[in-house]
């Protein structure tokens, strides 16, 4: 009984060192901010006088634009580290990837008639 309350325990002590804590760039001081995987103090600084001088956070495409250095690829390594803005981790939409200029309809291919795939009957289509 006692040997299988201590591996229980030891279970328990190696898996919270694994978990990582969620950090709101809305509510964390520096020290809290450093302690992202992936965020060195000039961002964290970056970060934390932003917010002075700007307010909260909205969104991650909020932070995306008003802090330098953080943009798509960064902010989605960083969430995935932990850190969060009002509580959510950042996600991909179609807003954020019309702001990065990639276009979130199908192109339609022309042919060498210089009509659409999409007007040209079926059975002319090959």
């Amino acid at each position: 009984m006692l040997k299988k309350l201590l591996l229980g325990l030891a279970i328990f002590m190696a898996t919270t060192g694994i978990v990582h804590a969620e950090v709101d760039v809305n509510k964390a001081d520096q020290a809290a901010l450093d302690g992202i995987k992936g965020l060195g103090p000039k961002t964290s600084q970056a970060i934390l006088d932003e917010r002075k001088r700007g307010g909260d956070f909205k969104d991650w495409a909020d932070i995306e634009q008003r802090v330098k250095g953080i943009g798509g690829k960064s902010a989605i390594k960083l969430s995935a580290a932990g850190l969060t803005v009002n509580g959510q981790a950042r996600t991909m939409t179609s807003v954020n990837d019309a702001k990065a200029g990639k276009s979130t309809k199908k192109p339609v291919n022309e042919n060498v008639s210089g009509t659409t795939a999409a007007s040209t009957p079926a059975a002319e289509q090959k």
